[in-house]
């Protein structure tokens, strides 16, 4: 069986969801990364219409890609335009892919009331546009937008724009659900409807390869990509992470896996695929945007277990509640403690940890006892497994810390001129020698956060690799107003890793030290690190 091509459209489509942008450089290195995943097509973006995907076609020319064709975008030539006198055509030679996209009108509400065009007119614009791309010794990729929209109100004339581009010399046509509100049984009843008239129509021998691009608006854009996929659509495209306007695009982390495993359709190499929660944690870090806990297959909490009766049926069976291997997709089950928790969450949790349990009268039962008190008291150890660490370690008298605080004080200053402004000074103590130091910040907590570091930075000069990535307040309950009890989550990483550590007081700046000194404790202890 033939595989499925896929074709990424996240540096193009994907950055028109709201708050992504990427830089000409960032769109290389996630180019580079979708090329070692074995992405067979990769849309740069669209060379005549702004300067920085320009540029990045520029950097594109000397990356020598092992698995993609790049592919630069760009709609049909203009009314009554001849293709060689369009400006945009003329970018999209000159970035030197050896693919282009060409996007055109498939809708007649659209030829007709949205750009005032006639309909014979855009079929024209259509098979001038593909012919010009193949005088040039191009791949084209005819997307005809709102394909099924204008199947539905006029099939006849949706259909001719697949015709005339298929005469031209389209290499491939992608029918698209550009608003994404067809349901699955729509776009497999039309879709083979094309098929059967393109059977009828189409000259002895040709080949008529079709792909298909869908947009999440209904919560159906994998569906409706993999129904099209079993009616007979051999090129997929989407957005890593389903990236993408309004309610984004097909999601390719999801595409994927339910190809290549539940599908039986290859469409990457097998051994790429355990890279695939990387790529999606990559582009979402490039992006800055917060990763999706609950996104399937790469989230992380995709394979993550909470009620004591299935961390207890994993422990035997895991096939009882997780659909497939989480390795197979680089991802790992996950063991979730909380006040649901029972002793097998606790035990598994443990383990995997490496915390021994059962030294001093500490075993799984009394500690499941202590963590329900202490989840009542406002702590959520589900989200904080570096603080779930300490505490067992705490627990069962394995707990050595790298450094002891003495104490602090924090200083804020406001006057009617300036901002705020913050001024921590910290005591710490590391194998018997105490250290002070000061430093700024742009609030208490960033200058904590600063103290600290500058203090530890003289025994453990690594941590310069550790940052914070994010740092939540929860007031947990605000019947007490501001003396109600607040939780403080923060989650810091490294090269390598992400944890989470969590502090519950009274007071905010109380709270933010404990889920503070848990995360350097956490990171030290992960490092086995000695001071200097």
């Amino acid at each position: 069986m033939e595989p499925i091509l896929l074709y990424d459209t996240t540096l193009r489509d994907g950055t028109q969801g709201e708050n992504i942008s990427f830089s000409a450089e960032e769109k290389i290195k996630i180019a580079q990364r979708l090329d070692s995943l074995g992405i067979h097509y990769i849309e740069g973006g669209w060379p005549g219409s702004n300067p920085r995907d320009m540029q990045f076609f520029e950097l594109a020319k000397d990356i020598q890609f092992k698995n993609a064709k790049l592919v630069a975008f760009g709609s049909t030539c203009k009314p009554n335009t001849d293709p060689e006198e369009d400006s945009n055509l003329k970018a999209l030679i000159e970035s030197g892919t050896p693919v282009a996209a060409i996007v055109g009108k498939s809708w007649d509400l659209h030829v007709e009331s949205v750009m005032q065009n006639s309909l014979p007119e855009n079929l024209n614009m259509i098979r001038k546009t593909v012919e010009f791309f193949k005088k040039n010794d191009k791949e084209v990729i005819f997307d005809a937008e709102h394909f099924f929209d204008g199947f539905k109100d006029n099939p006849d004339y949706a259909f001719q724009t697949v015709q005339v581009a298929i005469a031209a010399g389209a290499d491939w046509v992608v029918l698209c659900d550009t608003n994404g509100g067809c349901l699955p049984t729509e776009i497999e009843s039309i879709i083979k409807k094309v098929q059967t008239r393109l059977d009828q129509t189409s000259p002895e021998g040709a080949v008529n390869r079709l792909g298909i691009h869908t947009h999440n608006d209904s919560g159906l854009a994998v569906a409706n990509s993999l129904v099209a996929v079993n009616a007979g659509i051999d090129m997929v495209q989407g957005t890593i992470n389903g990236y993408g306007e309004r309610c984004g695009n097909a999601d390719l982390t999801s595409i994927i896996p339910n190809l290549q495993l539940k599908m039986n359709r290859p469409c990457i190499p097998e051994k790429n695929l355990s890279q695939l929660k990387k790529v999606s944690r990559y582009v979402s870090e490039t992006a800055n945007m917060i990763p999706l806990n609950s996104r399937p297959f790469v989230g992380e909490s995709a394979f993550a277990h909470k009620g004591g009766l299935h961390v207890n049926a994993i422990m035997k069976v895991p096939k009882a509640y997780e659909h497939m291997v989480p390795e197979a997709v680089g991802n790992k089950r996950r063991v979730l403690v909380s006040d649901l928790a029972g002793r097998s969450n606790v035990e598994y949790k443990a383990k995997e940890l490496g915390v021994e349990l059962g030294a001093n009268g500490y075993d799984s039962r009394k500690i499941v006892s202590e963590i329900k008190q202490l989840e009542q008291n406002g702590y959520q150890f589900d989200v904080a497994d570096g603080s779930f660490k300490i505490l067992l370690e705490k627990y069962t008298e394995q707990f050595s810390p790298t450094f002891e605080l003495e104490s602090f004080r924090v200083h804020i200053e406001k006057d009617k001129d300036r901002p705020c402004t913050a001024h921590a000074t910290i005591k710490i103590s590391v194998g018997g020698r105490q250290e002070i130091t000061a430093a700024e910040g742009n609030g208490p907590v960033s200058a904590l956060d600063n103290a600290l570091r500058k203090a530890l930075d003289k025994f453990f000069p690594q941590l310069e690799a550790m940052r914070l990535v994010d740092f939540k307040v929860r007031v947990i309950d605000g019947r007490e107003g501001t003396a109600a009890r607040v939780r403080v989550l923060i989650e810091s990483r490294d090269q390598d890793n992400i944890w989470s550590t969590i502090g519950v007081s009274e007071d905010i700046i109380e709270a933010s030290w404990q889920a503070l000194a848990d995360s350097f404790q956490y990171k030290l202890a992960a490092d086995q690190t000695k001071p200097n």
